[in-house]
């Protein structure tokens, strides 16, 4: 088969330490799996510009100055905003789009919130609440807290209760560790898990295929998105690869609960291919 170059810049940007990805640059790298011919460097240079334009801002100086700064020219200048209309259009998990766009969702708005933020030396990272993404930053003991979907609003605690709550359409309860800042493999492996799960709902398996792969650089060991690939090729057609992911799940995960109903499809995908010679 045929090598994936939009594959291999992904795993040049996440094959390294947690701390050394590059979010930005990792989100640029998946966005050339929809753009191959994307180029980067335009992207970054933009990140550049928006965090430039806050910096020579008047009274923009300190740290508190500059956050609030930052939210006025990304959300209420520039536009940026959650999609409300299509909410699950593929386009909002890229990067380069979301730029062109102006438009995205909870976790790529983040991301641009944060790399915009690191640009003006303010420690922002994400917080990947139950059903809702955001962002968060540290000036002094007690964190900010950001809704990029949502103008960039100042949340609470409590409030971000009220918004989980809005997501799943129940109640829940929010912890200390809700509010942990979530690591750069964390956070990709998030942004993949959206971007797949709406290729799933579309039924557009090759695409889900490329995503499972990227997810799979990120998280080799993981059966759950061996399986799901395995699933997502035999939807495609590419029974033989399907059939080697899922003879590597059954026998890596002998005791998953849907380890004997894998085994059924695994006989009767070798019966079909069977037949097919």
């Amino acid at each position: 088969m045929e090598a994936d170059p939009s594959l291999s810049a992904w795993a040049t940007e996440v094959e390294r330490p947690d701390a050394d990805i590059s979010l930005s640059g990792a989100a640029l790298a998946l966005s050339r799996m929809e753009y191959p011919a994307l180029d980067a460097g335009r992207y970054l240079r933009r990140l550049d510009g928006l965090a430039e334009e806050v910096a020579s801002s008047p009274g923009a100086g300190s740290p508190l100055e500059r956050l609030h700064r930052l939210r006025e020219y990304l959300f209420a200048e520039q536009g940026f905003k959650g999609n409300r209309d299509d909410y699950f259009d593929p386009r909002n998990s890229f990067l380069s789009d979301v730029l062109d766009r102006r438009v995205g969702i909870p976790i790529s708005l983040s991301l641009v919130l944060i790399e915009v933020g690191k640009r003006l030396d303010l420690p922002m990272e994400g917080i990947g609440l139950p059903g809702h993404f955001i962002t968060g930053v540290r000036l002094d003991a007690s964190p900010i807290l950001l809704d990029p979907f949502h103008g960039g609003a100042i949340l609470t605690p409590e409030s971000c209760r009220e918004v989980v709550s809005r997501a799943l359409g129940k109640r829940v309860r929010l912890t200390e560790a809700s509010f942990v800042p979530v690591g750069g493999r964390q956070f990709l492996t998030r942004m993949l898990a959206n971007l797949k799960a709406i290729y799933w709902r579309k039924e557009d398996w090759p695409r889900a295929v490329a995503v499972s792969d990227r997810i799979l650089v990120l998280d080799p060991a993981s059966g759950v998105e061996r399986r799901d690939r395995g699933i997502a090729l035999a939807k495609a057609g590419d029974y033989r690869r399907g059939l080697a992911d899922w003879e590597r799940y059954v026998t890596d995960f002998p005791d998953a609960p849907d380890n004997a109903e894998m085994r059924g499809h695994l006989r009767r995908v070798r019966q079909k291919l069977s037949e097919l010679n």
